[in-house]
């Protein structure tokens, strides 16, 4: 689709993650990443208004993706992202909003520690309690023009990581250096859905690289009320080993799992 339908998309696919999620279980939860990511969620509240939804958004639980180890009101936290361009226009209660404990900023091991212990496992285990499932239910995430998504960088070690659900990293290439970032083991194992979104010319080689046995979908099957409406839908493979941090995000195997949601100049 143009640019300008990714956030209508992006919003309708939201919405039957949340209502499948509230038929199964008393919760919704989704992380959420920052960057330029929270953006394309503005026209959500409006969304559920015009698909006579309630969203219920006194059951939503949102964690981070990743988060730079600064103040919730410095200019680089993703959660003073998040804040301004959704959850602050929007009823979710902020004991429900889980960012950083700002208390340990003086070591980002800590505060990763911190937010597996008290916010990961604690949505796990609450998730756990009130369905069958057990997983995080949707997880939003960007990708960047060197292939990164969270906090995950190309060639660093923490792709190597095998047990920890949030890791700390006090390298990060891009600024601030020091971050936490949910892992690749979560990201595979513990998230009913995941939805990749991009947007520009620089993420073409990317979406390029990480996809092999691209086929189009049976696109006259898009009807005027689907999600994907004015997207070209495409059934693609991610290619083995994988070339880009982005691309080792597989999810959990089932239908629907995973969702790459690009504008036409990412993928033309």
């Amino acid at each position: 689709p143009a640019k300008s339908a990714i956030s209508t998309i992006l919003s309708n696919l939201i919405i039957q993650s949340c209502h499948r999620a509230l038929q199964q279980s008393t919760i919704f939860t989704i992380a959420l990443s920052g960057g330029s990511l929270p953006t394309f969620l503005q026209e959500l509240p409006d969304a559920f208004s015009k698909a006579n939804i309630d969203p219920q958004w006194d059951k939503w639980h949102v964690l981070l993706a990743d988060e730079r180890c600064v103040p919730s009101s410095h200019e680089d936290s993703n959660l003073g992202a998040i804040r301004t361009h959704f959850t602050n226009g929007v009823g979710i209660p902020p004991s429900q909003i889980y960012g950083i404990d700002e208390t340990l900023l003086g070591s980002s091991d800590d505060v990763a520690a911190s937010y597996q212990e008290n916010v990961v496992k604690y949505l796990l285990d609450k998730k756990k309690s009130t369905d069958d499932d057990g997983k995080i239910d949707c997880a939003l995430l960007g990708f960047g023009p060197d292939g990164h998504t969270c906090s995950l960088f190309p060639n660093h070690k923490l792709l190597s990581e095998q047990t920890r659900l949030v890791a700390s990293i006090d390298d990060s290439p891009k600024p601030p250096p020091s971050r936490i970032t949910l892992t690749l083991p979560f990201l595979n194992k513990c998230c009913r859905q995941i939805i990749f979104c991009g947007a520009g010319e620089s993420k073409r080689p990317i979406i390029q690289a990480v996809f092999t046995n691209v086929e189009k979908a049976n696109n006259n099957a898009v009807k005027h009320d689907d999600s994907v409406l004015g997207a070209k839908v495409a059934l693609v493979a991610l290619c083995h080993p994988a070339p880009y941090p982005c691309g080792m995000v597989h999810g959990c195997g089932d239908d629907d799992s995973l969702i790459w949601l690009v504008d036409e100049d990412a993928c033309s």
